[in-house]
């Protein structure tokens, strides 16, 4: 829920959004001048371990593999309903009507 902070010495209108996942951190601030002349947001990401060491980890992973699963699961459910389709009776059947 975005936190919203008020201030009067500086008449600054402060937003603060902040979300926490396994391993990164996102901040988000956004300020705008009272008469609107001038508005601010800052997005901030912190990675834990950082992005050197995830960049790392991704350099071993196989980026063929990654595409070929990428395409399995894009075509998996138009290659089950062709194969269900070439059995025998594979069209659908109709559910009896509720009379």
């Amino acid at each position: 829920m975005p936190e919203r902070t008020h201030s009067r010495e500086s008449e600054i209108d402060v937003t603060k959004a902040s979300a926490r996942l396994p391993g990164l951190d996102i901040d988000i601030t956004h300020q705008q001048s009272p008469g609107g002349e001038w508005e601010q947001v800052s997005i901030n990401v912190r990675a834990t371990p950082s992005f050197e060491a995830l960049g790392r980890s991704f350099e071993a992973v196989d980026p063929f593999l990654l595409w070929v699963q990428a395409v399995r699961l894009m075509w998996m459910p138009w290659l089950l309903t062709a194969q269900t389709m070439m059995l025998p009776g594979g069209w659908p059947r109709r559910l009896p009507n509720a009379e």
